[in-house]
Formats: C-alpha cells, structure tokens, sequence
C-alpha cells in the first residue's frame, strides 16, 4: 500500500518539443518511475535525488517524437521547436515556396544559357572585349536600378508584403523571358539583357526585404536568425536538385528553340502557380490597408469582425499593393465625405493615427470642420467596440502595417476627449 502511495505522488514531467508529455514519479524505494505512452516505464532505477539526464537508454521514444532519420531531417532543414516555434502557415508556405524556387532554378538555366549564347560563347567571331563591355553594361543598369527602386517604394514593402513578394516573382520570369528571347535579336541585345538585368535587380531588392517582412511573422520564438538560416538550407537544397536536372534538361532542349521555349512557359506557369499558392497559403495578423478595409467593411455591413484566416482569404494579392484613388466602405455613414477620415489609434497604445482619403465631390455643401467633426462623433461610438472585436478575433493590435509618412497631428485638448 505504501508503494501504491508513493507512484501516486507525481514529482515532474517531460516534454520534447511538441511531442507527448510524459509524467515522473516517485516510488517508495527512492527510484523514478516514468510514463511512456500512457503505461509506466518500469527499467528506470536510480535515486531519488539524481536527475536524468536526456532520454533513457533503451526508450525507443516518446509519443509523438519523431524517428532519428527524421529527427535529423528536421533538425538540418527546420527551425528549432517545429512547429511550436514558427506560425502555423509556415509548413504550407514552405512547400508551395519550395515549388516555385524549383521551377524558377529551371528557368533559370534556360535563361543562362540564351544569354552566354548571345554574348558570344562558341562562337569563334565574338571577342571577349565587347563580351566584358555588354557584362559590364548589363550590370552598371542593374546596380542604378536597385538604388532607385530601393529609394521609390523601399518603404512601402513592409505594408504589403505579400502583394510584392508575388510582384518580384512575376517579374524575374519576365527578366527571365527577355533574356530567352536577348539572342533572337542580336542587334538590341545589349538593351535586352541590360533590361532584364534591371528587373533582376528590383526582384531582388524586393524579394530580399518580403522575405525578412514574412520571417518577422513566422518567428515566434523571437528566433528571426534560425528561420532565415533555415529557408536559406531549404533553398539551397531546392536550387542543388534544379542544377542536377537541368544538367539532364539543357542537352535535350539546347538543339531546339521551339521545345526550350515551351519548356519556359511551362515552368513559368509552374512557377507562377506556386508563388500565388505561397502568398495566399500566409496568414498575416496585423493590420494593413487592405485588410483593414475588408474587416472595417465587413463590420459596418454586419456588426461582425472578420477574423485574420477569412480577410486574409479575402485579400487582393494581384492589385493590393496599388493605392487606392479613394476608400468607399459601402455604408454612408450619414453621407459622410472629407478630405480625411481619422481611424484613432487602431492600434492600441499607438500614437499614430491613420488617414483614409475620401472624394469630397460627394459632399459639396458641408465644411470639412463640420464632416470631420461628425466622422469624430461616429468613430467615438464604433471605435471601442470594434477594438474589442479584433482583439477577441485574434488580430495583434499592439502593431499595424498601415502606410504612414512623417506627418503627425497633436492634439492639445485633454486625451479623453478631442473637441473639434
């Protein structure tokens, strides 16, 4: 009876990653008895006041670990903690991400190939000086363009992240395509290729700060380093398997332009396809302005917030990361047009606002004082409870990616109540 008493009296328990937990307890002899699948594992026979150390030798393992082979594969291609220390759409977005950069290392190939043809590889005419003055052309272009490109929309990245990751895959296939076609037409090849350098640089510029945008939201471990080492191992992997096939693919097509090129358009749709399963595949939890329209329209139509999975489902992947000319919510909100619209502080404990511009053609007669102040009024009795909404719906309200500038209001009356 007494020993009954003593296993009963539970002393610790163990987990590995996101496997089963299994229990410790103390025997009355001073020995440890652990729980293996539910059933007690009697082998174990040391004092009580030693602790083991790791697993046990001659466990096969705890329910839900992993086997050894697989646990190295994970452990080389995975951040730490998969899948507790990423987002839940990380495995999907990985899968369908591996599939385009496949595709894409395969079109690249054909790509290399058409543009060492057009510089002048076996060919006996060709000099290696106008070769070094084309290469040199080629990528003076693409050095200018990322600068500019960085400049002109380097701040906008983060707010659609989604919209223009798939932007710079559609355009590499377009570099890509250009320079399949550079040798057709030897006369402006200089220009192509040079061209097509260009993309290749605003694809890179674009895709490189997307990329650490969505490692932002897959790290939930604060472990950014280890999730961008591993996507870079898994993309690494990926592009070794597009180079041992196209070691087997470019004899077959080298011969015959006309198979190449379908072959391109083939993989371009694969790789098309994949990208746009990749982005739709990510469920972002914060706020940017396309999103924030669906939630916000759907509340004023229904009373109801939209919960991340459903407005991210919802969101436009094609034309999102184009600004709109101007906001219509669907509801009138009293005819309710002004020059702004001030959603205060969507963000809780943010100290910016938000500006959504509105057409004022639609509202001729009134002040813009008068329209603000009633937008003023209306957002009062909205706002408190559709911040509760998105909170209980799961959205993370503690930050936004809302395009902002550098302009800021002060209000100088009491913070409880703004008088207009």
């Amino acid at each position: 009876m007494a020993d009954d008493a003593g296993l009963e009296t539970p002393l610790c328990s163990e987990q590995f990653g996101s496997g089963e937990a299994r229990g410790c307890r103390a025997a009355a002899d001073g020995s440890l008895q652990w729980e293996v699948g539910g059933w007690r594992w009697w082998g174990l026979s040391r004092a009580f006041t030693v602790k083991p150390e790791g697993r046990d030798a001659g466990e096969v393992g705890a329910s839900g670990a992993p086997s050894p082979p697989l646990s190295g594969l994970q452990a080389v291609f995975l951040p730490q903690g998969f899948p507790d220390s990423v987002s839940p759409d990380y495995l999907p977005y990985q899968l369908w991400d591996s599939v385009q950069a496949f595709a894409s290392s395969l079109s690249g190939s054909l790509a290399t190939q058409a543009v060492l043809l057009g510089i002048g590889v076996g060919n006996a005419k060709a000099t290696v000086s106008a070769a070094t003055a084309t290469w040199l052309v080629k990528d003076s272009t693409g050095m200018l363009g990322r600068i500019v490109f960085a400049w002109w929309k380097g701040s906008k990245l983060d707010c659609n992240a989604k919209q223009w990751r798939l932007f710079a895959d559609i355009l590499n296939d377009v570099a890509m395509f250009l320079e399949i076609m550079a040798p057709v037409y030897p006369i402006c090849f200089t220009m192509t290729v040079s061209t097509s350098n260009l993309a290749k640089c605003i694809v890179s510029v674009a895709g490189g700060a997307t990329r650490a945008a969505l490692t932002v939201h897959q790290a939930r471990r604060n472990n950014m380093a280890d999730v961008s080492a591993k996507d870079s191992s898994q993309e690494t992997l990926v592009n070794l398997a597009g180079l041992l096939v196209s070691l087997l693919m470019l004899p077959l097509v080298s011969g015959c332009p006309g198979f190449s090129l379908g072959c391109f358009f083939f993989l371009t749709a694969l790789h098309i396809y994949a990208n746009y399963r990749a982005v739709r595949a990510l469920v972002m939890e914060t706020l940017n302005e396309g999103r924030l329209r669906l939630v916000l329209k759907h509340y004023l139509q229904r009373g109801e917030v939209l919960d991340p999975t459903a407005a991210n489902r919802m969101e436009p992947l094609w034309t999102g990361f184009w600004p709109a000319p101007s906001l219509s919510l669907g509801v009138p909100l009293h005819r309710l047009v002004s020059s702004v619209f001030e959603l205060q502080q969507l963000v809780e404990g943010h100290q910016e606002s938000y500006l959504l511009c509105w057409d004022q053609s639609q509202s001729p007669k009134k002040e813009s004082w008068v329209v603000v102040k009633e937008t003023h009024e209306v957002l009062d009795m909205l706002f408190p409870k559709f911040l509760k909404g998105l909170q209980d719906a799961g959205w993370k309200t503690e930050k936004h990616q809302l395009e902002v500038d550098e302009w800021r209001a002060t209000w100088l009356l009491s913070p409880e109540k703004k008088v207009l």
